[in-house]
Formats: structure tokens, C-alpha cells, sequence
């Protein structure tokens, strides 16, 4: 089975032609469904896999934590990275809401604890919607 990706390349405008859209080329491009199963799942040992790991355990992380805290808190927290010092980053929708997971942070930290992560501290931001 092929996955099909399709490219629009926009061409030249012809000045005399009473339409103003200008020429469409495809370019099609191939790629095996298989190798990007393999690519996403990291069987090929590269740096992909980590990267798909981690994004694996901060969803699973993010999941524990929005049990931990209830529905209200889940609706507006997503867990974005664990650093190598122990610091747990949080993400939130609003300032009100990152004061609020500042309040809860050793609630956090158990929860974390609970879900088999090692974390020291919480680090809160706010998303901005740029």
C-alpha cells in the first residue's frame, strides 16, 4: 500500500488568459506506508524514535496528571517536557490557571511520582495562542 502526498507548484500567470489563477503543476511523491509506520514507531534506531518516545511519555504523563487533578484542571493542562535536571514543564490556557497548578505543584509532583516520573519541581508557562 502507497501513501500518495500530493505538492501544488503554482506556475506562470498568463497575462492574456481572462481567468487571474495562475497554472497549477503536481508533483507527486511516493512514500511507503510501511516505512512511516516504521518511522513513527522508531524501528529504524534514529533520532526519530526518541523524539516519538518522549512524546509517547509526555502524553501518558499529561493523561495521569489530568486524573490526578480532576476535569476541570484537565481541559487546561498538558505536560510539554521533563528536563535532565528534574524539572517537570507544564503548559496551561490561562495565568489564572498557572497559579492555580503553581498551588497544586507537590500535588503534581506525587502524581508524576505515581505515573514512575522522577521529578524535583514543576515549571509552569502559559500558552500563548500566536
Amino acid at each position: 500500500m502507497l501513501l500518495f502526498i500530493t505538492r501544488l507548484g503554482l506556475g506562470n500567470i498568463d497575462p492574456g488568459h481572462s481567468a487571474s489563477m495562475p497554472e497549477r503543476q503536481l508533483d507527486h511523491t511516493f512514500m511507503s506506508v510501511t516505512r512511516l509506520e516504521n518511522l513513527l514507531k522508531g524501528d529504524t534506531g534514529k533520532p526519530l524514535e526518541k523524539i516519538v518516545q518522549h512524546a509517547q511519555k509526555m502524553g501518558d504523563l499529561t493523561a495521569c496528571l489530568q486524573a490526578a487533578l480532576g476535569s476541570e484542571a484537565a481541559a487546561n493542562l498538558l505536560a510539554a517536557n521533563l528536563r535532565d535536571d528534574g524539572e517537570l514543564v507544564l503548559i496551561c490556557s490561562s495565568s489564572s490557571w498557572a497559579a492555580r497548578l503553581r498551588f497544586d505543584s507537590e500535588a503534581i509532583l506525587a502524581a508524576a511520582g505515581r505515573a514512575g516520573v522522577q521529578t524535583d519541581r514543576v515549571r509552569v508557562r502559559v500558552a500563548t495562542g500566536r
